[in-house]
C-alpha cells in the first residue's frame, strides 16, 4: 500500500509499506524510484502538486490500491509530458534498461513456441557502417524481435567475418598488423550497431580471424581431407602480379583486370587446393527446387545459382582430327553440344588454349606459341583465333548426304574455355550467335550454312554478308528437307537420332549433361586468412596437421614487417615455415597457402549455436535443435558464391556426426531467405559537363529545387549506387543523431519494399518523426475526457477479446448472461469500427511480418490505425477503453520496428491515468506477446454491407447501407427493396440518383408521378433487391416501338 500525505495542494511525505514501513514518513528527496518510468515516485521526486494531479486539495491521506495508482492525470499534464519527449533521443533513454534486461531477455516471453534462428550476414569490418548494413541489419532485428513477441527463442547473433585482402593491403598501406587494424574496425562498428537501436546476441559474438574460431575451420578442411575432398592440383589461374595472389574470376573485370590493384591479371600454372564441390553438384541443383516451394528463396537467386552450377542436358560427340602432311596421329576431339541437331551444319571446330593437340602443335609451331601468349592479353570475349593449317577434323555424319565434309578447319580460339567439356567445342555459325561472329572475323564472307528451318519441309538458303539476311538461326525448328535420312524432323527428334545414327556406324556417341561448376580452389597467397593444415614432407608428402596440433596459428609479425610488402609474408617466414613432418618426424614445411575467406563464410552459422565450444565444430544436439536457420537475410551480391559455398559446406556437415539430422533437410542451411536491395544516395551532377558535385557545392536551401553554388544553375539529379567519388554517401551515426534510430529505421523500411532498390531521401524522414511523435502522444491517452478519468483503470490483461471488455465495462448486472449479439450493440457505430480496423490491422500486420515481409506495408497499417484512434470521436464510456486497447496492439506491432518510440509509448500508455499500474506491466514491451488479430468478431460488428446499383442492368455505382434488420426476412422482397431504397437515400451517391428534386433518375423519366410501391422512383420503374440488398437493379419502363412509314 502507498500513503500520500498533503498539506494543502503540496506533497509533504510519502509512506510506502514496502519500504520503510507501515509508520514511518519519508521525505519526497529520500523516496527511491525508476528514473526510466513514469511512475508515482518519478511525480514525487518532481514535486507536482495534488492541484495539478488531482481532484481534490483538502489535508487528506490517500489510501490506494498499486494496480489503480494514485492520482488521475490531467488533460494538461498528459499534453505537457507528451511534448517534453523527443522522439530522436529515446532509443538511448531506454538502451540502459535492456541492458540491465539482456540476461534474462529470453524468459520474458509470455509463452513458448520453441526455438527460431535469425541471422543477417555478418559483416567485413571494413571501418564504418554504410546505409547498406543498417537496412539489412535493420531487417533482421525487425524480425527476430516479432519472433521473440511471438513466444519464440530467439538466436539473434552477431559476429565479423574478420579475415580477407582489404585489411592484409590496408596494413601494407599503414604499416599496421592486420590483425590489429580490423580489431578496431570491429569496435568502432559495435558502437555504431549499438547506437542503432537493435539487439544482437553479443554472448555469442565470433571473429573468424580468432584462432578459436579458425581453429574449426582448419578441423573442417582435415575432415573433407579425410573424405578424399580436399587435394592438390596444377591449375591455371588468374595471378594478380602487383598483389602476388590469386584471384577468382568474380575478381577479374571485362578487360581482364583485378578488381583490386587495377593490374593486368596473368595466367599461370599453380599447385592450388581445391573443394570437390562438383561430388555434390546434383543435390546443390536439385534441392533447389524444394527452396522455391511457396516462395521460401526468391526466384532470381535460384535462378543465379542454377545458372552457376549450369547443368547442361546434351551430348558428347567425337570428330576424327586427320593430318594434312604429315604423319603425326592426334586422337579424336570430343565436344559437348547442347545442340546436336546441328551437326550437319558444322563449320569448324574450336580448342581452348591448353588443349592436349594446341600443346603438342605449339612445341614446333612458332607462330602459334606467339598466338597463345599474345591471346593472354586479349578480352574474354573477344572473337579472334588461329588457324591450325595442318590438321582438318571429319565430321562424324559426314556420310549424310547436305552434311558438311569430312574437311572442317581447327582454330585455336581463346573464347573457349578449358574446363568446359573438353575444351573444344563444334562452330557452327549458322545457329549460334557466338560461332557466327567468330566466323566473320576469321574467315570472312564465305557462305554460312543452315540446316535448321521454321517450317516443315523448307530449304533454308545460306547467309552471305551484305544481304541484310545475315543473322544465324538460333530458334530450334526441323531440319532442312536437303539433309538425307533426317530431313523434316524436329529439332528434338533430330538430336536423339543423331546419337543413334552415329553409334550405328559404330562411332563413339552418347547422351550425357555437362556442369558449368568447377571445384572450389581455396588457395590465397596471403598471410590473413586461415592456415592451411598441412605440412609437406620430402618423403610422405602433403600430410595432414593432426586434430590435436590445431590450431595451426598465424606468426605473430611485427607492424613494420607488413608496411610496402608485396606477396605472401608466410612464404618468408622461416621460423614459422619450418617444422616437423606428423608422420615420419623428418624436417618438413607449412603449407603457405592461406584459405579463401569464403571457407569461413561457409560454416559460421553453425559456430553461433556453441561459440564457445573447444572440442568441436558444435555440440551436435544444439545442430539439431538449431539448424537450419529459419531466416536469412542478407544482399543479393552474395547470391552466388556465398550461399552455394555454405551450401556445400552445410550438405557434407550434415554427412558427418557434426549435424545428425541434417539429413531431414537435405543438408540446407537456410529455409527462408530475405535478400534485400542496394541503398542508392542523392546524386549531383553539372549538366554543363557531367562532373560530380560535392553536397557542398549546391545550395540546398530549398531542398526541391537544388542550385548549384558557382554557376546558379540547376544540377542534374539522380540516385545511384553510394560511393566516394559521387559524394553521395550518407554516414548512418549522423542520421540516427539527428532524426534517432527509430525513425531512420523506420524511415529506411517504408520507403521502399525489402527486396527493392532504397532511394535514400532525407527530407521524407521529417514524415515518419511526425507520426512517431503522434504516437507518443496517443500513449499520454488525450482520448480521455478528465470526467472520466476517476472512472478509468489501466486493464491488467491487454488481449482480452471485445466481448470480454464489454463486460468488464457493462453497467449493466446482467452483461455476464447477455448474447454476444446484444453486448456488441452496446458499441456505436464509430466505436465499431474502430475495433474492426484494429483487428483488420492486426491481421494484415501479422501477414506481412511472417510471409511477406512487406515491411513498408507494415509501416503504412500503422499509420492508418494511428489516424484511426486519433479522429475516432469519444461515443460513450466504452471509447476510452477501445483506444486503451487499440494503442496497446498498435505499440506492440510497432515495437520491433521503433523499438525506442514503442518502449516509451508502452510506459506511458500504462501510467496514461496513474501513476503506477500492477506489478510486470511495464517492465518492457518486449515482455508482452505479439497480438493475435480477432478476425471473427468482425461480422458481428459489421452494420453495413456494399450494395451495387444498377440502372437497366448496367452497374452506376457502389454504396455502404445498413444491413438489413432481423425484423425483415430477406424473403420478404417487397419490404427488402423499400429498406434498400430508404438507406440508399440517406447515402450522396443514392441522393444524386434518387432524389425527387434533382436526381438523375426522375430527369431521365419522361414522368413526374411517383411509383405508388416504393415512391422513391417514377411511375413505370420496377426496382428490384436481391440477396438482402447486395445488388439493387432499378429498370426503367421500355421505350415504344417506332412503327415503320409506308
Amino acid at each position: 500500500m502507498i500513503l500520500v500525505l498533503s498539506i494543502g495542494p503540496k506533497i509533504v511525505g510519502v509512506v510506502h509499506k514496502w519500504r520503510l514501513g507501515v509508520d514511518q514518513v519519508a521525505h519526497p528527496s529520500d523516496y527511491e524510484y525508476d528514473k526510466c518510468t513514469t511512475c508515482a515516485y518519478d511525480k514525487v521526486m518532481r514535486g507536482l502538486s495534488l492541484q495539478s494531479v488531482g481532484r481534490r486539495r483538502a489535508p487528506r491521506l490517500l489510501f490506494l490500491r498499486p494496480r489503480i495508482g494514485l492520482r488521475w492525470a490531467s488533460t494538461l499534464e498528459r499534453k505537457s509530458r507528451a511534448e517534453g519527449i523527443k522522439v530522436e533521443s529515446l532509443t538511448a533513454k531506454w538502451q540502459p534498461h535492456w541492458d540491465r534486461l539482456s540476461s534474462q531477455w529470453h524468459d520474458l516471453r509470455e509463452s513458448d513456441r520453441g526455438n527460431a534462428y535469425v541471422l543477417p550476414m555478418f559483416p567485413y569490418p571494413s571501418g564504418t557502417l554504410h546505409l547498406g548494413h543498417l537496412r539489412v541489419y535493420t531487417i533482421s532485428d525487425v524480425l527476430s524481435r516479432y519472433k521473440h513477441m511471438q513466444g519464440y527463442k530467439v538466436l539473434h547473433p552477431i559476429g565479423w567475418d574478420a579475415f580477407g585482402l582489404p585489411a592484409e593491403n590496408a596494413a601494407i598501406e599503414r604499416g599496421v598488423h592486420p590483425e590489429k587494424w580490423t580489431l578496431q574496425n570491429i569496435d568502432t562498428m559495435k558502437g555504431q550497431m549499438k547506437e542503432m537501436g537493435g539487439r544482437w546476441d553479443w554472448d555469442s559474438e565470433i571473429r573468424t580471424c580468432d584462432p578459436h574460431f579458425y581453429k574449426h575451420t582448419q578441423r573442417i578442411f582435415l575432415m573433407l581431407h579425410e573424405r578424399g575432398l580436399a587435394y592438390q592440383a596444377e591449375s591455371l589461374v588468374n595471378y594478380d602480379p602487383v598483389d602476388k595472389t590469386v584471384l577468382a574470376n568474380e575478381q577479374v573485370d571485362a578487360n581482364g583486370c583485378s578488381w583490386r590493384s587495377g593490374a593486368k591479371v596473368e595466367k599461370v600454372m599453380l599447385k592450388q587446393w581445391f573443394l570437390k564441390i562438383k561430388e555434390f553438384q546434383e543435390p546443390l541443383l536439385k534441392d533447389l527446387d524444394a527452396l522455391a516451394r511457396d516462395g521460401k528463396w526468391p526466384e532470381k537467386v535460384l535462378a543465379m545459382q542454377r545458372n552457376w552450377i549450369g547443368k547442361s542436358e546434351g551430348a558428347q560427340l567425337w570428330f576424327d582430327v586427320i593430318s594434312t602432311n604429315s604423319e603425326t596421329r592426334f586422337e579424336p576431339v570430343d565436344v559437348f553440344t547442347t545442340r546436336a541437331d546441328t551437326l550437319f551444319g558444322v563449320q569448324y571446330i574450336a580448342l581452348s588454349m591448353r588443349h592436349p593437340i594446341v600443346q603438342q602443335l605449339a612445341i614446333e609451331n612458332s607462330e602459334l606459341r606467339a598466338f597463345v601468349e599474345r591471346a593472354k592479353e586479349l578480352p574474354l570475349d573477344t572473337k579472334e583465333g588461329f588457324r591450325l593449317r595442318d590438321i582438318v577434323a571429319r565430321n562424324p555424319l559426314a556420310h549424310v548426304r547436305g552434311t558438311t565434309g569430312p574437311s572442317i578447319p581447327i582454330y585455336v580460339a581463346p573464347y573457349v574455355l578449358d574446363d568446359y567439356g573438353s575444351g573444344a567445342v563444334m562452330g557452327v555459325p549458322g545457329h549460334d550467335a557466338r560461332d557466327h561472329a567468330f566466323w566473320r572475323t576469321n574467315v570472312g564472307d564465305e557462305p554460312v550454312k543452315v540446316v535448321i528451318s521454321a517450317k516443315k519441309g523448307a530449304l533454308p538458303l545460306s547467309l552471305v554478308p551484305c544481304s541484310g539476311k545475315d543473322m544465324p538461326v538460333t530458334e530450334k525448328g526441323f531440319i532442312a528437307a536437303d539433309i538425307e535420312h533426317f530431313g523434316g524432323m524436329t529439332s528434338k527428334q533430330a538430336a536423339n537420332e543423331v546419337v543413334r545414327a552415329i553409334t550405328d556406324t559404330g562411332k563413339p556417341a552418347q547422351k550425357t549433361a555437362n556442369w558449368r561448376l568447377r571445384d572450389w580452389l581455396i588457395s590465397r597467397q596471403r598471410y590473413w586468412g586461415a592456415p592451411i593444415p598441412i605440412v609437406h614432407c620430402d618423403s610422405c608428402g602433403a600430410v595432414p596437421v593432426p586434430e590435436k596440433d590445431l590450431p595451426v596459428e598465424l606468426p605473430n609479425l611485427p607492424d613494420s614487417f607488413f608496411e610496402g610488402r608485396k606477396g605472401n609474408p608466410l612464404a618468408e617466414d622461416e621460423n614459422w615455415k619450418k617444422t616437423a613432418c606428423p608422420k615420419c618426424g623428418s624436417a618438413a614445411e607449412r603449407e603457405t597457402d592461406t584459405m579463401d575467406t569464403f571457407m569461413d563464410s561457409s560454416w559460421y552459422f553453425f559456430r553461433f549455436l556453441d561459440p564457445k565450444n573447444e572440442h568441436a565444430l558444435v555440440d551436435p544436439t544444439k545442430t539439431n535443435s538449431g539448424m537450419p536457420v529459419d531466416l536469412y537475410v542478407g544482399g543479393v551480391e552474395h547470391a552466388i558464391l556465398h550461399l552455394l559455398y555454405a551450401r556445400f559446406i552445410s550438405k557434407f556437415l550434415a554427412t558427418t556426426s557434426s549435424w545428425p539430422k541434417g539429413h531431414l533437410t537435405n543438408g540446407e542451411p537456410f529455409t527462408r531467405l530475405i535478400t534485400q536491395g542496394m541503398v542508392h544516395g542523392e546524386t549531383f551532377t553539372d549538366p554543363e559537363n557531367g562532373r560530380f558535385l560535392r553536397p557542398d557545392e549546391v545550395d540546398l536551401t530549398n531542398p526541391s529545387k537544388p542550385i548549384i553554388k558557382a554557376s546558379g544553375v540547376t544540377p542534374n539529379v539522380s540516385f545511384e549506387k553510394m560511393s566516394k567519388s559521387k559524394y553521395n554517401g550518407v554516414d548512418p551515426g549522423a542520421t540516427i543523431a539527428k532524426y534517432g534510430a527509430d525513425a531512420t529505421r523506420a524511415h529506411m523500411l517504408f520507403q521502399a519494399p525489402v527486396s527493392d532498390v532504397l532511394e535514400w531521401d532525407e527530407k521524407k524522414i521529417t514524415g515518419v518523426q511526425r507520426w512517431l511523435h503522434r504516437i507518443i502522444k496517443l500513449s499520454t491517452a488525450p482520448w480521455i475526457p478528465d470526467d472520466e478519468m476517476e472512472k478509468f483503470t489501466v486493464p491488467e490483461h491487454v488481449d482480452k477479446k471485445l466481448l470480454n471488455i464489454l463486460q468488464d465495462t457493462s453497467t449493466s448486472e446482467d452483461s455476464l448472461n447477455a448474447t454476444r449479439e446484444s453486448l456488441v450493440s452496446i458499441l456505436k457505430q464509430d466505436e465499431a469500427k474502430l475495433w474492426i480496423k484494429t483487428q483488420e490491422t492486426i491481421a494484415s500486420v501479422t501477414e506481412s511480418y511472417s510471409q511477406t515481409y512487406s515491411l513498408n506495408t507494415i509501416i503504412s497499417d500503422l499509420m492508418t490505425l494511428t489516424n484511426a484512434i486519433w479522429d475516432a470521436p469519444h461515443a460513450s464510456h466504452i471509447t476510452p477503453y477501445l483506444k486503451w486497447y487499440s494503442m496497446a496492439h498498435l505499440v506492440r506491432m510497432l515495437a520491433p520496428i521503433a523499438p525506442g518510440v514503442a518502449e516509451e509509448a508502452w510506459h506511458q500508455l500504462n501510467t496514461c491515468t496513474t501513476s503506477q499500474t500492477h506489478e510486470g506491466s511495464v517492465q518492457t514491451v518486449f515482455a508482452r506477446s505479439f497480438p493475435t488479430a480477432d478476425l471473427a468478431i468482425i461480422p458481428l460488428l459489421t452494420t453495413t454491407r456494399k450494395c451495387v446499383v444498377q440502372i437497366d442492368g448496367k452497374r452506376k455505382f457502389d454504396v455502404d447501407i445498413q444491413k438489413l434488420p432481423d425484423s425483415i426476412s430477406p424473403t420478404d422482397s417487397n419490404a427488402v427493396t423499400k429498406f434498400v431504397l430508404r438507406e440508399l437515400l440517406q447515402t450522396d451517391e443514392g441522393r444524386e440518383w434518387f432524389d425527387r428534386e434533382t436526381g438523375k433518375i426522375w430527369k431521365l423519366s419522361a414522368t413526374e408521378k411517383e411509383n405508388e410501391e416504393f415512391g422513391a422512383v417514377p411511375e413505370g420503374w420496377k426496382v428490384i433487391a436481391v440477396n438482402s440488398g447486395a445488388l439493387c437493379n432499378f429498370v426503367g419502363p421500355k421505350k415504344p416501338k417506332m412503327e415503320k412509314s409506308g
